[in-house]
């Protein structure tokens, strides 16, 4: 595995790469490897004779109020992961070669990023789409991985995919949980013993919404209620949000229709952490 940091090299090997007719898998992180980046390798592992994973924390995707600071950067250990996980390239530029000193340009998401995450952080997929579109550019890749745990952050990568003509096929990986059914995170490191124990309520709550839809409620808003009394009834967790929406345009959805598709969306305050969750379902 060869670790890069230079944007210039990277775009070079990676030109190198396409006129070799070698298919590119990226997957972009911003380190703290965990078993669902890992399992996002295997993804690309399998559409691609080679992979390039990225490692930045994106300093625009991050709010002033944020955990940039103390954002988890385990650098030695993530090394070790990818190249045990088979990356063929680690990507790993400093911030100032990614906004070099009077960058201007940045990218703005319309109505699919204006709700939730995009409401709950302003400015939070603008920067989300810009990192995305300049590493897109670096790697030069035919296929790229992103997790479904980030469900509307996947939403907009693949409007931004076709809003802009990007001949970049985009692969969605199912979500990785712990045996409790937390949805493994880098920051799931933040909680304590206990409330990594008892964050398997958020998952229990979107098991709870399955079983309300297989018994045939249709109100979509009493679910909802249920699930937020749900997870408000365990000590120290606070939902920022509950809801379903249409899963192809993210928009709230009240009443289930026959036969159609919904996620539910959950963002839940533990302590100083917040984590983010959702699910698929039919009705």
């Amino acid at each position: 595995m060869q670790i890069i940091t230079d944007p210039g090299q990277m775009q070079a090997i990676a030109e190198k790469l396409r006129l070799n007719r070698q298919l590119i898998g990226v997957v972009m992180t911003m380190g703290a490897l965990h078993e669902g980046h890992l399992s996002l390798v295997k993804l690309a592992r399998k559409s691609a004779g080679t992979v390039i994973l990225t490692i930045f924390v994106n300093p625009r995707q991050f709010g002033p109020t944020e955990d940039l600071l103390r954002y988890p950067r385990p650098f030695e250990q993530d090394v070790a992961l990818a190249k045990s996980a088979g990356v063929d390239y680690l990507f790993s530029p400093e911030a100032g070669s990614i906004y070099p000193e009077h960058f201007q340009t940045t990218l703005e998401c319309g109505t699919l990023a204006a709700r939730f995450e995009g409401e709950q952080r302003p400015g939070h997929f603008n920067g989300v789409v810009t990192v995305v579109t300049k590493l897109f550019n670096i790697t030069k890749p035919h296929t790229a991985i992103f997790g479904e745990k980030d469900a509307q952050q996947l939403a907009v990568i693949r409007q931004l995919i076709a809003d802009l003509n990007m001949d970049i096929s985009i692969v969605a990986a199912p979500i990785v949980r712990e045996e409790n059914g937390l949805a493994v995170s880098s920051r799931n490191i933040y909680l304590s013993s206990q409330e990594r124990s008892a964050a398997g309520i958020i998952y229990q709550g979107i098991c709870h919404a399955e079983k309300r839809i297989a018994e045939h409620e249709n109100n979509l808003q009493t679910i909802v209620k249920e699930v937020k009394e749900m997870i408000s009834s365990t000590p120290g967790f606070h939902p920022a949000y509950v809801s379903f929406v249409d899963d192809t345009t993210f928009q709230p959805a009240e009443t289930a229709d026959a036969g159609k598709e919904y996620r539910l969306l959950l963002a839940v305050h533990v302590g100083k952490v917040r984590l983010i969750d959702n699910g698929k379902i039919r009705t």
